[in-house]
């Protein structure tokens, strides 16, 4: 499991008309057009997010490749720091899939002397916290990268049930904006369709899939807790700005401030 960062309550910040509490940097792939518009929709009050863009890594198993993602990281967090963000989010699920979870977070945390959260640490975070360890799981995706989900996530304790892709991605990157078009009904009706008994919760995977509006009539029908790569990753960003128990309404019950 991923440890989750040591959270301590910020005093209010410095005048600020917008960043009275928290100010969150958020990292994101650059096609991905979903996460910024769910995240604010989700601002607290008195929290504000400011974003960057950096290229995909296919490669996250090499030495090399990992070494060109820090790399990358880095140069991308050096940018947010300029904002003086509280908390910066590496907002790319597929990216982040690295065991163990926390090893990303942990390394960019110490060397950039700023709480780093990722994507796929946040979302065994988030598991852990609904104490649910066998789920079934909804994407976008093909089936290579969903092989390569299920195995992080028994890597950290969790069973995939199921697991439903609608096979994005298989030719090629250009397919990738093809995620954020598809329609909140065709998201929910795949999601519903993902789910199979036995499982304690629904996770809709993918920071560019569009989820946040179903989400709460998902977890009504289904009776069980429904979250997303972009709750999780909030809620993890939340989590380490000292903000570890802010209710969102119409998130889910990951944030409901109740965990």
């Amino acid at each position: 499991m991923s440890a989750p960062l040591a959270t301590s309550p910020r005093p209010t910040r410095r005048a600020s008309s917008y960043s009275t509490r928290a100010r969150l940097g958020l990292i994101t792939p650059p096609t991905n057009t979903v996460n910024e518009a769910e995240w604010a929709r989700m601002m607290p009050a008195g929290v504000t997010y400011h974003s960057h863009r950096m290229r995909l890594h296919a490669d996250t198993t090499s030495e090399a490749g990992l070494k060109t993602l820090h790399d990358d990281l880095d140069a991308a967090i050096a940018m947010l720091s300029a904002a003086d963000v509280d908390v910066v989010a590496y907002a790319c699920t597929a990216g982040s899939m690295v065991t163990p979870a926390a090893s990303i977070p942990e390394a960019l945390t110490a060397r950039n002397h700023l709480p780093v959260v990722t994507t796929a640490a946040a979302i065994i975070d988030a598991l852990t916290a609904l104490g649910v360890t066998r789920i079934s799981v909804a994407t976008p995706y093909h089936d290579a990268l969903n092989d390569h989900e299920v195995h992080f996530l028994a890597d950290h304790g969790v069973e995939a049930l199921s697991i439903s892709g609608l096979g994005l991605g298989a030719n090629g990157p250009s397919e990738y904006p093809l995620i954020a078009q598809t329609s909140l009904a065709d998201v929910a009706a795949h999601a519903r369709a993902s789910v199979v008994p036995g499982a304690q919760a629904l996770l809709i995977s993918c920071t560019d899939f569009p989820t946040l509006p179903i989400i709460p009539a998902l977890e009504a029908e289904l009776g069980i807790p429904v979250l997303s790569s972009n709750t999780a990753t909030l809620f993890a960003a939340l989590r380490a700005a000292g903000l570890a128990h802010e209710p969102i309404p119409g998130a889910g019950r990951l944030l409901s401030g109740t965990l």
